[in-house]
């Protein structure tokens, strides 16, 4: 039986120019991803600059030493003059998409995955007194690509204010018992308790929202939309600059939609199925919400993954979905896309 170390010699130093990577190494074992992270570039998009991150990686087969790293910063180049140029707003998972099949080409690789996570400002205006400020939001661009097809994904990153139910309902509790003990009926109690709004602790939340289409699906995913069903998930969009009357708006909106990290998952899946009822039941869905934590040194995570057809029987039926499809299972599907009259 043949065996082999890990100690094995290495072949000697050769100096005739050989394509060192295209040698077959000495442990004929295939690897899973091999690649580079860290890529950072700054594009302009009109008047605006986006700060975008990249991440690239092929599969190796058994019988090639190495990639070639430095064909995947030349795709990158490439690509962002490619795509950028020809694309007005800026979209994270086409360019993403763009560079995964230019690499899979260029490495000679079955498989290709990028990831770009792009932060770019925005200006909106404070809910009342209308002052301009400028909020960062991140937009997320997945693809992986085979020879026969591309999986994408698209996604946003928002951050917001939750107000945690449970403590409310403990801190109302407690406040009735008290006004009641000086004398208010508890008609006037549960009044006084509609108007002013119960204080509770509250976390700084971070939604995270994914929409993936199939490779013929023609459907518009605008990341506006996707970071209004993300940050509306949330007990309160939040601003960098406010006035008082502003900050008094978003501490009451704030307390009066109380909203455990379970209830903004939620929330986002509702979202998506209202406002993209075009999507078809191959499309898939991940919402994610992180909820740091003021009163405990932990934070609260919830996650939801899943085809739309998964989503909207478990909806429907009111029967428990058995299978939570994952993302890297739905983008890895592609593999099974057949070529053309094949």
């Amino acid at each position: 039986m043949h065996t082999i170390s890990s100690a094995t010699a290495q072949p000697a130093v050769r100096g005739d120019g050989a394509d060192v990577q295209a040698r077959s190494p000495v442990v004929p074992i295939g690897l899973s991803r091999v690649g580079v992270t860290g890529i950072e570039k700054v594009v302009r998009i009109r008047d605006e600059l986006y700060y975008a991150q990249l991440e690239c990686f092929i599969d190796l087969s058994r019988d090639q030493k190495g990639a070639h790293m430095s064909r995947f910063e030349e795709v990158v180049n490439e690509a962002i003059g490619e795509v950028v140029l020809s694309e007005s707003p800026f979209r994270a998972e086409t360019l993403a998409q763009h560079v995964a099949e230019i690499v899979r080409a260029r490495q000679g690789a079955d498989r290709a995955e990028v990831t770009i996570a792009a932060r770019y400002p925005e200006h909106k205006p404070a809910p009342v007194s209308g002052v301009q400020t400028q909020e960062i939001y991140t937009l997320l661009g997945r693809a992986v690509a085979f020879e026969h097809g591309t999986r994408r994904i698209v996604g946003v990153a928002a951050t917001g204010i939750t107000a945690c139910p449970c403590a409310q309902e403990l801190v109302a509790a407690r406040a009735r018992e008290r006004l009641e003990e000086d004398g208010f009926s508890s008609e006037q109690v549960t009044r006084v308790l509609e108007h002013v709004p119960v204080a509770t602790h509250n976390q700084r939340g971070l939604a995270t929202l994914h929409i993936g289409c199939l490779e013929e699906c023609d459907a518009e995913i605008d990341a506006a939309t996707l970071l209004a069903i993300a940050e509306a998930s949330m007990s309160s969009e939040i601003y960098e600059l406010m006035k008082r009357s502003d900050e008094v708006e978003v501490v009451e909106k704030a307390h009066r939609r109380p909203r455990f990290v379970e209830d903004c998952v939620r929330e986002m899946i509702a979202g998506v199925l209202s406002r993209f009822p075009e999507l078809d039941d191959g499309s898939f869905v991940f919402a994610r919400q992180e909820n740091l934590e003021t009163i405990h040194q932990h934070n609260a995570v919830a996650e939801r993954h899943g085809l739309l057809s998964q989503l909207r029987s478990e909806i429907s039926s009111g029967l428990p979905a058995l299978v939570h499809t994952s993302l890297d299972e739905w983008l890895n599907d592609a593999r099974r896309i057949m070529p053309a009259g094949a």
